[in-house]
């Protein structure tokens, strides 16, 4: 049972995109009799299945998993929300003895769920509706170069397409007089409610982007494109955050007929490298992960299993 002394114990799989972090958590759950909480911020969407590379009814048939199908494309969701539900997840979970595996590649999630958000105040929406009016009709660069002008740490940390980052960034400093990455250092993280296992499961780079292409490849064949025209004729508008990510936006400007199918595919395989690339970005910016390649899941189970064990000694 949980108390108010001890922290429940969690093992957290992250890594980047198409490295094999479901095949390696279903796995290593089965072997500690653990249960999946989902920390992909595309899976939480309904009907985004294949673009979203979901866990199979066979693998949720297996593991159990939760945060996965909780919101429709058009409702909104942000790492607090996500923090707040996977939280009481996890509290059930170990209330239950099952060991919670937090699995994904958001680390934004992740960070949010572990160690807390330090924003303690809602987001002004005037500001937030200037900018985001800026940023349609001066583009996303004119925002960028402005947040790298005024608060160049974060901005060298963001994608200069990453609209929803840039202007939440912007927000803070607008409102408050202070940078995000100042706010981001006095926080430090303190108050974690886990004791937590950070594994990030990678490969070399060749190896990682050739299975990010054949991946690629597979969704397409598994009906990615089937899968969009279903979201737009639901009445999911393509300028949505859900719809805009990457898969959805490329299959989206392909059918509008703004790029040619060869062109949607060799954009979607670069996107999703470069995608791969900024979540490594994330990752290593935390010295508590351990790597390993998730081929070799003898190394991870001694290192869930001594860690597992230590926790019960400190905690008789």
């Amino acid at each position: 049972m949980t108390s108010t002394t001890v922290k429940p114990n969690v093992i957290v799989i992250c890594g980047p995109t198409g490295v094999g972090k479901t095949a390696a958590a279903i796995e290593l759950a089965e072997i500690f009799g653990g249960e999946i909480v989902n920390a992909d911020s595309m899976q939480i969407y309904r009907y985004m299945d294949i673009g979203t590379a979901k866990p199979t009814h066979e693998e949720r048939f297996r593991i159990p998993h939760y945060m996965i199908d909780i919101v429709d494309p058009d409702e909104p969701f942000d790492a607090a929300r996500f923090a707040r539900m996977a939280h009481d997840r996890i509290i059930e979970l170990d209330n239950d003895n099952v060991i919670p595996f937090v699995v994904g590649g958001t680390g934004l999630y992740i960070k949010a769920l572990l160690h807390g958000l330090f924003r303690d105040r809602p987001p002004d929406p005037d500001v937030l509706k200037r900018l985001n009016k800026e940023a349609a009709s001066r583009g996303t660069d004119f925002l960028y170069k402005r947040l790298s002008d005024c608060d160049p740490e974060t901005a060298g940390r963001l994608h200069p397409n990453d609209i929803f980052r840039i202007v939440r960034a912007l927000e803070i400093y607008e409102v408050t007089g202070k940078r995000i990455s100042e706010y981001q250092k006095e926080h430090r993280f303190s108050g974690e409610p886990f004791n937590a296992l950070k594994i990030c499961l990678n490969k070399d780079r060749e190896l990682l982007y050739d299975r990010i292409n054949r991946r690629v490849d597979a969704m397409i064949n598994q009906g990615l494109v089937d899968e969009v025209k279903g979201l737009l004729a639901r009445g999911y508008s393509a300028d949505l955050k859900s719809m805009s990510s990457i898969g959805y936006r490329h299959i989206t400007d392909f059918l509008s007929g703004k790029i040619s199918w060869d062109e949607a595919l060799r954009t979607l395989k670069r996107d999703t490298r470069r995608y791969a690339k900024r979540q490594l970005t994330w990752f290593r910016a935390d010295s508590d992960i351990q790597w390993h390649d998730p081929d070799n899941l003898r190394d991870i189970h001694r290192l869930i299993n001594f860690f597992l064990k230590q926790s019960a000694l400190q905690n008789p």
